[in-house]
């Protein structure tokens, strides 16, 4: 986005406290594909405390609520309302939306993972992923079932599919503990959870520690990736494309760019995106070649009137 993204190395190691930052730029129109315009900057309800995007085939988004589980659908395209899901009353943290028009969403401080018809809203399941310490973070979804984390506790949770994708039974939900490199710290610790670029692990950011692990979906054994000495304070949510990876550093107001190895074992910091429009951004989303983040606005007092958003880049 030009005379907008503005490369940046940060030193300074910021982790989870929250805190208030600047005001929103003005927005702009760009040509996504399809043709049409979308703006730089969509607004999102008011009061709508965002935290997970996810986008799927086609040009429709879906961001959830912190304060009440909802799920504001808009397309991307014209930034436009297409319906709101109804939420359980309890935070919808990250979500990923599958083939199947099925979203499956992290439920936060409740310990459960919830799957919905991503058209209706309709509950199609629920998982009680542990009754311990949780703030289940984020969600992955792989060729065999759907990963979450959680921020309280050291371990991972697996939802398998059956044949054609069928939804599980809740007895079937593995828990992995991390193992290896991985130790637990106080605070925020498992956030963001991708796949390697060859498929055949996990990438878990440690916001507590900065760190970006690698994870053996089958053992649990944690490996520090080798950044060449780079850390990634206020790590969040993760996204890969192609050997690329994308970590969104929160109160960094920032997005650090990593070219990763294939099998995840190491990667180079090539750049950090920031953008004047970023207010705490958490998550991040990729259609066509433009990123979408939301603006969760953490250290800013949620009331009914406070202003959400989501901002588009481009890469």
């Amino acid at each position: 986005m030009s005379g907008r993204i503005v490369a940046r190395t940060f030193a300074a190691a910021a982790l989870t406290g929250l805190f208030a930052v600047g005001a929103v730029g003005t927005a702009q129109a760009a040509a996504p594909p399809g043709g049409g315009t979308v703006e730089d900057l969509i607004a999102l309800p008011d009061g709508f405390q965002p935290e997970g995007i996810a986008i799927g085939n086609g040009p429709t988004a879906y961001v959830g609520s912190l304060a009440d589980g909802d799920v504001y659908v808009f397309d991307l395209r014209t930034g436009d309302e297409i319906t709101t899901l109804q939420g359980p009353g309890t935070p919808s943290v990250g979500l990923k939306v599958d083939q199947r028009g099925r979203l499956f969403i992290a439920g936060g401080p409740t310990g459960t993972a919830r799957v919905v018809d991503a058209t209706t809203g309709d509950v199609l399941e629920t998982y009680q992923l542990t009754t311990g310490p949780a703030f289940i973070n984020d969600v992955v979804l792989t060729r065999d079932g759907a990963w979450f984390t959680n921020s309280f506790a050291g371990e991972l949770y697996f939802v398998p599919l059956g044949p054609a994708g069928a939804l599980s039974d809740a007895s079937d939900v593995v828990t992995l503990p991390l193992t290896g490199d991985w130790v637990q710290q106080g605070g925020f610790n498992a956030n963001g959870i991708a796949e390697t670029p060859d498929h055949q692990a996990l990438l878990v950011i440690q916001s507590a520690t900065a760190t970006l692990f690698r994870v053996d979906p089958a053992t649990g054994e944690a490996t520090a990736v080798d950044l060449g000495g780079e850390t990634l304070a206020a790590g969040d949510g993760l996204l890969v494309v192609g050997n690329t990876l994308y970590v969104v550093q929160n109160q960094l107001n920032t997005v650090a760019v990593v070219q990763l190895s294939p099998d995840g074992t190491s990667g180079t910091v090539v750049d950090r995106i920031t953008d004047p429009d970023f207010q705490v951004p958490t998550t991040v989303a990729r259609f066509g070649k433009s990123l979408f983040l939301p603006n969760a606005r953490f250290g800013t007092p949620p009331t009914p009137d406070t202003e959400y958003s989501v901002v588009r880049i481009d890469r």
